[in-house]
């Protein structure tokens, strides 16, 4: 997983309330078991629709309750191949939220107004390490668990998090009581 610091660029408007997860990757598509390959389907049946247009920008700004329905991990693993760094919403979904964070996609609620404003200067920048998101006219600041931005700031996903106390789960084998078979490192 790659650290998160700031992200910055134009943005991708879905200007929808309540989009759920089988709207971002229909159903059909969940037969991968690879993260990758699921930007092509995002959107599916709404990317045949007259006049739609998502560019693919490092940023998506949406409506309320983005993310909402099933708990499908494929939903931000499309949104993150797609292109997507962070999504900006004025709520989302808790399943979804935590699927986003833990591969790096970050979600970021502010007000309908903030949303608002965002989507009309097109452009901008979503500083977590100072929790704020910058556009032409305006700034922002966002909450974010300090246990997860810790982990964006590190580019730790949950094997990056054990990995990172490898030596004190080591320490913890090599002291402990065994009642059985032993088992060594290779």
């Amino acid at each position: 997983m790659k650290a998160i610091e700031t992200i910055t660029g134009r943005v991708s408007v879905l200007n929808r309330d309540d989009v759920d997860t089988d709207q971002i990757i229909p159903k059909q598509f969940l037969k991968r078991v690879e993260r990758t390959g699921f930007g092509e389907f995002l959107f599916y049946d709404w990317a045949k629709e007259p006049g739609w247009e998502l560019p693919r920008n490092p940023i998506l700004v949406a409506g309320r309750n983005f993310g909402c329905g099933s708990s499908r991990e494929h939903a931000p693993w499309a949104l993150e191949d797609y292109g997507f760094q962070a999504i900006i919403a004025p709520s989302f979904a808790d399943i979804f939220r935590s699927n986003c964070t833990k591969i790096g996609l970050l979600p970021v609620c502010l007000s309908a107004d903030e949303c608002a404003a965002i989507r009309e200067a097109g452009e901008a920048q979503v500083d977590l390490a100072a929790q704020e998101v910058r556009w032409p006219g305006g700034t922002a600041t966002f909450e974010i668990d300090p246990d997860t931005k810790h982990r964006l700031l590190g580019g730790l996903d949950d094997i990056g998090l054990t990995l990172a106390e490898e030596a004190a789960i080591a320490a913890y084998e090599s002291q402990r009581e065994r009642s059985g078979p032993v088992t060594t490192a290779i």
